[in-house]
């Protein structure tokens, strides 16, 4: 399970302009890295849009925003366009970073259990190390408690 003083895992996925990102390419910079459940979903397009609306503000603080799910890199651009998002979705169908990031955990939904992604975001330092973890996000406030500890 990691933990803040962690060193981040790296990655290298498709990002939604269809170039490949890694975390090693970001290094000097800070990064939010936000695990969401599904594109289109009310409260993933809720948190999105917090994101967005306050991209002026991590952008200041020089600190790149990066969201990921399993959502194929179609689904991202169509989500992208449709709410102006103007940050870089990751999309990780197989699940590695989701799963180096012990992100994906048993989910429970009207009394079914199924494997999902638990809304959950990173901080990273310039150096790539974990300096916060939110775990089971609750969307609303969300984003600017995030702004108030970079």
């Amino acid at each position: 399970m990691l933990k803040p003083g962690d060193k981040a895992p790296d990655f290298k996925l498709e990002a939604d302009n269809g170039e490949r990102l890694s975390l090693k390419e970001l290094k000097g910079m800070k990064v939010v890295i936000y695990f969401y459940p599904k594109d289109n979903t009310s409260g993933c397009t809720k948190e999105a849009c917090d994101f967005r609306d306050s991209i002026k503000t991590f952008k200041k603080k020089n600190t790149l925003v990066i969201g990921v799910s399993k959502d194929s890199i179609a689904s991202h651009k169509k989500f992208k366009e449709k709410f102006e998002l103007p940050f870089i979705l990751l999309s990780d169908e197989t699940a590695r970073m989701i799963q180096d990031y012990g992100v994906w955990k048993e989910k429970s939904m009207y009394g079914r259990k199924y494997m999902g992604i638990e809304r959950t975001t990173f901080l990273i330092s310039e150096k790539g190390v974990i300096e916060k973890i939110w775990n089971k996000v609750k969307v609303p406030g969300h984003v600017d408690e995030v702004l108030n500890n970079i």
